[in-house]
């Protein structure tokens, strides 16, 4: 009898124990749930050369940073801690165009660093004088589209998209496609007003 009751304790202690473990059991990585909003659009209207429509769940600010000039304004996208960087110059020269025209493509091209693609695709709208370049970089890069319009002699409007978050391209994909559609929308609503 001693003996089945010393196995029985045994036992219990063995049982309770185990439960009592330090041990990490790894779980499965999870995202957090996104809600999108429903895809709607206003108009940018506000006395500046161009004209264009974005989403009406993005708050549009102007710019308040140094060195800021007319006609630069940043859309918000508070729900994804992301800002469009909107940027307007009047062109008064060829080699001024040459000049922002690449100062966009070495900004794009700074990310090569941490991209694992950079694809460009050209904009090309000429019954609106519209034409630019859309640069997509993928990879845990601070930007993941840049884009510029021009009508090529006097106006020039440069984009780029940043978020407020450590880069890491696999958990903002999802809401990167998600603006994506909301900037295909801006470029081809897009007009200038002379």
């Amino acid at each position: 009898m001693k003996r089945y009751f010393f196995l029985f304790f045994c036992a219990c202690i063995l049982a309770f124990s185990a439960c009592n473990s330090n041990s990490y059991t790894p779980k499965p990585r999870g995202f957090f749930k996104i809600d999108f909003p429903a895809k709607s659009y206003r108009s940018f209207d506000k006395g500046c050369s161009f004209s264009f429509e974005y989403p009406s769940y993005a708050n549009l600010v102007a710019d308040s940073s140094a060195g800021t000039q007319p006609c630069w304004f940043n859309l918000a996208f508070p729900q994804f801690n992301g800002r469009l960087h909107l940027t307007y110059y009047d062109v008064t020269s060829k080699k001024e165009y040459e000049n922002l025209v690449e100062d966009a493509r070495t900004f794009a091209f700074k990310h090569t660093v941490k991209a694992n693609a950079i694809d460009q695709k050209i904009i090309n709208y000429p019954e609106k004088k519209v034409y630019g370049v859309y640069y997509a970089i993928e990879g845990n890069t601070a930007s993941s589209v840049q884009f510029f319009l021009t009508d090529s002699t006097k106006h020039y409007f440069r984009a780029a998209l940043y978020f407020n978050e450590r880069p890491q391209y696999d958990s903002i994909q999802p809401v990167v496609n998600f603006i994506k559609k909301d900037l295909d929308r801006m470029i081809s609503t897009f007009k200038w007003k002379n």
